[in-house]
C-alpha cells in the first residue's frame, strides 16, 4: 500500500521547474510501476518530462481523466523541515507534491476493481511557466486517450482539511501577460522641443488604461488590469528615448479577457499616436485560460460531495491567481475544486507546509467520487 505521507514527503525534497522535471518523473514512473505491476487493462506513456496513465474499462462507454501537476517554484525554501528541498533555490510552494501524492492514492484506489469506463490519470509537467497542459494538448500527446470529463484539484491554504470548494462556474482567472513598448526620441532635458518623451507617454498611458476597468468592464463580471513594472531612462537630465512597461489581465471569462486585451491594445497605440511615436505591444496569454467548470458536472461533484459525511463543501467565489487547468477546461468539460490544507502561509510562500492530514482525507474521498463516475 502506498505511504501518502512518506511519498509526499520524498517529492517535496526534488522541486524542478517546467520541462525540467526529470528527478521527479523518474520518481513518478517507479511508483506506477509499483502500483499497477500484474494489471493488464494498464497502459502507459511518456511527453517530455509528463506522465498519461491509462486504465481501459471493461465496458467502457467514456473516458474519464484526473490531472495532476507536477512542477516547482524557483523559491528558496524557509520551512525549516528534515525534508526540506534538497534542490537550492526550488520549492513546491504551491503544493503540486500533495497534488502528485494525491494522484499516485487515486490511482492505487482506482485499481482496486477493474472500472467500467476508462480512465486516464495526467501528469503534467510544466503548469507554472510554459502550460504544459496546453503544450501537451497541441502535440498530441493525448492521441486516443483524450478524456470525455476532466478533473482536478489545488490545495488552499486558508481552508481546513475537510473542506472542498469549487463553484459552477469560474474557479480561476484566466491571465494574459502584457509588455509594451514606447519608442520616442531621446534628448537633453534642457531641449525638451527636440526630443520625443516616452517616459511621459508611458505615464499617460497608465492613468489611462484604469478606465479600461472602471468603464468598459461590467461591474458585476470584473477584471484586473494591472501594470507592476515601468522602466524608461537612465538619470535625471537625459530624455527617454524608450519606455516599457510590463503587466497583467486578469479575467473570469475568455470573452472578456479577449475584450480587455483589445482595449488596451486600443488605448496604448492612441497614445504613441497622440505622441508622434511608435509602440510594439505584446499580449501573451498562452494556455493560461480562466478555469471554467463545467456547471452540469460541477453540480453533480458538488451533490455527491454534500452527501459525503467526512466533507465540509463549500460553494466558493473565483480567485483571480491564474492555472493551467483552463486550457484543458476549455477544450474538454470538467471540474476544477480547491481542498483545504490549513496553513498560516500563503501558496507561494518560502514558509507554506501543508496539514499532510489533508492527503489520506482526499484520496478516501475524492477515489469514491471518481468511482462514483466510472464503476
Amino acid at each position: 500500500m502506498l505511504d501518502l505521507i512518506q511519498t509526499r514527503r520524498d517529492l517535496h525534497q526534488i522541486p524542478e521547474i517546467g520541462l525540467e522535471e526529470f528527478k521527479t518523473q523518474a520518481y513518478l514512473l517507479e511508483k506506477i510501476a509499483q502500483l499497477t505491476a500484474g494489471y493488464d487493462f494498464v497502459q502507459q506513456k511518456t511527453w517530455r518530462t509528463g506522465i498519461l496513465v491509462y486504465l481501459e474499462g471493461s465496458n467502457p462507454e467514456k473516458t474519464v481523466g484526473w490531472r495532476t501537476d507536477i512542477d516547482g517554484l524557483p523559491i528558496v525554501e524557509q520551512t525549516g523541515l528534515a525534508f526540506s528541498s534538497q534542490h537550492e533555490g526550488r520549492m513546491h510552494a504551491c503544493g503540486h507534491d500533495c497534488h502528485m501524492t494525491v494522484a499516485l492514492g487515486l490511482l492505487e484506489a482506482l485499481l482496486e476493481v477493474r472500472p467500467k469506463d476508462n480512465v486516464l490519470f495526467l501528469f503534467q509537467p510544466a503548469e507554472e511557466n510554459f502550460a504544459g497542459g496546453m503544450l501537451m494538448y497541441e502535440d498530441g500527446a493525448f492521441g486516443d486517450w483524450l478524456p470525455d470529463e476532466f478533473y482536478g484539484l489545488h490545495v488552499r491554504p486558508d481552508l481546513k482539511v475537510g473542506d472542498i470548494a469549487t463553484n459552477t462556474g469560474t474557479l480561476f482567472a484566466g491571465t494574459c501577460e502584457v509588455k509594451i513598448t514606447f519608442k520616442g526620441k531621446g534628448g537633453h532635458a534642457a531641449f525638451p522641443h527636440e526630443a520625443n518623451d516616452a517616459l511621459v507617454a508611458a505615464a499617460y498611458f497608465v492613468t489611462q488604461v484604469q478606465s479600461v476597468v472602471s468603464r468598459n468592464v461590467n461591474p458585476i463580471k470584473g477584471g484586473v488590469v494591472t501594470f507592476g513594472s515601468l522602466h524608461a531612462g537612465t538619470t535625471n537630465n537625459v530624455i527617454a528615448e524608450t519606455a516599457f512597461l510590463h503587466g497583467t489581465i486578469r479575467t473570469l471569462t475568455q470573452e472578456m479577457s479577449l475584450h480587455i486585451q483589445k482595449r488596451v491594445k486600443t488605448i496604448a497605440e492612441g497614445v504613441a499616436a497622440s505622441f508622434d511615436m511608435d509602440v510594439e505591444i505584446e499580449l501573451i496569454q498562452g494556455g493560461y485560460l480562466p478555469v471554467e467548470n463545467n456547471p452540469d458536472l460541477a453540480k453533480n461533484l458538488m451533490a455527491f460531495f454534500e452527501e459525503q459525511e467526512g466533507v465540509n463543501l463549500i460553494d466558493c467565489l473565483p480567485a483571480m491567481t491564474g492555472e493551467d487547468f483552463g486550457y484543458l477546461l476549455n477544450k474538454i468539460p470538467g471540474v476544477m475544486f480547491w481542498l483545504g490544507i490549513d496553513t498560516p502561509y500563503a501558496l507561494h510562500h518560502p514558509k507554506m507546509s501543508p496539514d499532510e492530514a489533508a492527503l489520506p482525507f482526499a484520496v478516501r474521498e475524492i477515489s469514491q467520487f471518481l468511482k462514483s463516475r466510472v464503476l
